[in-house]
């Protein structure tokens, strides 16, 4: 079993030197969606300790998932459980979104 990152924990300066990079969400038991992450911006002034921040990802082109909570992985980051919303076309694919307030 492998453990997921504290989420209170996160910070903008997390993800900001991984934007671009690739990122895979597991939709279905067996089904893995790749995801780039295309944009990390504050969120405005919040009482969460890590701040308040927007993680934009572009995943492909298809079917939207539905909002719900996804594991993400990334290979420095580990695993995070993010509720991710679509949001729609970004680039050349679908949009994703996860807010951290």
């Amino acid at each position: 079993m492998t453990s997921t990152v504290d989420l209170a924990k996160l910070h903008i300066d997390d993800f900001t030197p991984h934007q671009e990079a690739e990122f895979e969400m597991q939709a279905e038991r067996d089904r893995v969606v790749p995801l780039k992450l295309a944009k990390v911006e504050p969120a405005g002034n919040s009482g969460r300790p890590g701040g308040a921040f927007s993680l934009l990802f572009a995943g492909p082109k298809g079917a939207w998932l539905p909002q719900a909570i996804y594991p993400v992985r990334h290979p420095a980051l580990g695993v995070i459980e993010m509720f991710l919303v679509p949001i729609g076309p970004v680039a050349d694919g679908n949009g994703y979104q996860a807010i951290f307030t």
